[in-house]
């Protein structure tokens, strides 16, 4: 069962976005700041980051920047959450180190094609051939 280390300050969306994860089948592991999000992705070693972008202590910006740069996360896959979906905040975040990004309110098809694509390009590749998206 995969691990997503969900990174959300808002507690109404962090409880929400968990359970629908869950009964996807999919291990949650909480953080609600950014500096515990570094922290817990070290320790935990999910397989896939979603990283809220306007978090208190250390922003989804720099977290994500901390993660990549660390030897033990780098390769950890993140995909960036923001309501602020203004120009240029996809291209901020792809150059924070983000691997994708989804704007809110949360659309789980789109959010779990993402996490499906980028959890197959990890994992998928060496765990069994490489075949279609499914």
């Amino acid at each position: 069962m995969p691990t997503i280390l969900l990174v959300e300050d808002n507690e109404m969306n962090r409880d929400m976005l968990s359970r629908r994860l869950e009964r996807k089948g999919y291990r949650v592991v909480l953080a609600a700041d950014g500096l515990r999000g570094v922290e817990m992705a070290a320790s935990h070693a999910p397989d896939l980051v979603l990283m809220d972008m306007s978090l208190p202590v250390l922003d989804g910006w720099e977290a994500t920047r901390r993660l990549k740069a660390a030897p033990a996360t780098r390769h950890l896959p993140v995909i960036a959450l923001t309501a602020h979906a203004m120009s240029g905040d996809r291209e901020r975040a792809l150059q924070a180190g983000c691997d994708d990004y989804d704007t809110k309110p949360i659309e789980l098809p789109r959010l779990l094609g993402k996490i499906e694509a980028l959890l197959g390009a990890t994992d998928g590749a060496a765990a069994r051939p490489a075949e279609g998206s499914s």
